[in-house]
């Protein structure tokens, strides 16, 4: 399954180094620690094209003043192609990002925006439950929008610490009882165990969230068919103990050349340092912007955006984080 960005050859609007410059043109605040801003472009012209479950990257300042990419889901209406709708919760242990989204920036300032990607599609199925916890809603928004234009039977449960900080909550009312709004300090936890209690071959269930909502729904979808759960994490928390790795070959068979990749060296750079010019973003396996055709060996994958399903498939990889465990790799480059 390829990740790849969408209809970028086929949009009016330039890039500069893959990005396009936007303008805020709002920025609201719509809960407890997060914002939603609308971005245009500044001539007036259509945006890159997207579908729901859709993310762009977005750079912004660090506090040392370093350039930090962060990838945002956008949450508007993909038929709209005149604004984009992020929303964006200020992280507590923010490095610059967030927080200088949050504190300084502008109404009528430029962003540097890449064209979207989309790691989380909406597969088709008669049946989706969709479960979202905290900012994780922003996804769901138009993946459920696109069920109801589908005619499909969905429901979402969404999780929330307060009701003040679930975002967009008031954008689901019209829906009725098939949204299920659970403020943790009124309600608990998401009824995880229950809800998911019976495998139903019929049903696709898409989460997103912090990360132990996600563990927890993985865990819980583990009878249930290998195809039943999308999940997007915008934080790999996959757990690599780099102190065993070792080095390995890697050949590029459109340049007809074979490198060796060292411990400590990322296939990306290893491959870019030849002259193999990989497009890359966030370098910590989340984007998918490096996602790379695997021809043959087995990759060890560490990044967070294939499925397992797609990970068994060792069709691509993310070369930024994910290495090998066979001698070789034979990579489309």
């Amino acid at each position: 399954m390829s990740h790849s960005l969408l209809n970028r050859g086929e949009d009016p609007v330039s890039f500069e180094n893959g990005l396009l410059r936007l303008e805020v043109t709002s920025k609201e605040v719509i809960a407890d620690n997060v914002i939603s801003l609308t971005l245009r472009h500044p001539l007036g012209e259509a945006l890159p094209a997207w579908t729901p479950g859709a993310h762009v990257d977005v750079h912004v300042a660090g506090a040392d003043g370093e350039e930090l990419v962060r990838q945002y889901s956008l949450c508007s209406d993909p038929a709209n192609r005149s604004v984009y709708r992020l929303g964006i919760l200020r992280e507590p242990a923010s490095r610059g990002g967030s927080s200088y989204l949050h504190e300084q920036l502008q109404v009528g300032q430029q962003l540097d925006v890449s064209a979207p990607r989309n790691n989380f599609e909406l597969r088709e199925a008669p049946r989706y439950l969709f479960i979202a916890g905290g900012i994780g809603i922003t996804p769901i928004i138009p993946l459920l929008e696109q069920a109801e234009r589908n005619g499909a039977e969905w429901a979402l449960h969404y999780g929330g610490r307060t009701r003040t900080a679930m975002a967009f909550a008031e954008e689901f009312e019209r829906y009725g009882d098939r949204i299920n709004l659970i403020p943790q300090d009124e309600q608990g936890f998401i009824d995880l165990a229950g809800i998911l209690a019976t495998p139903d071959p019929d049903t696709l269930v898409y989460c997103c969230g912090p990360g132990p909502l996600m563990d927890a729904t993985e865990a819980l979808t583990a009878a249930w068919p290998a195809t039943a759960l999308h999940m997007e994490r915008f934080v790999n928390e996959v757990e690599a103990n780099q102190s065993g790795d070792q080095a390995f070959q890697v050949e590029l068979s459109l340049m007809g050349r074979t490198i060796t990749v060292e411990p400590g060296v990322s296939v990306l750079n290893a491959v870019n340092a030849v002259g193999a010019n990989v497009p890359h973003s966030c370098q910590e396996g989340t984007c998918g912007t490096c996602e790379t055709i695997v021809l043959e060996g087995e990759p060890d994958h560490r990044d967070a955006v294939l499925s397992e399903e797609e990970r068994e498939e060792n069709e691509v990889m993310m070369v930024c984080v994910s290495r090998c465990k066979t001698p070789c790799l034979v990579l489309e480059l």
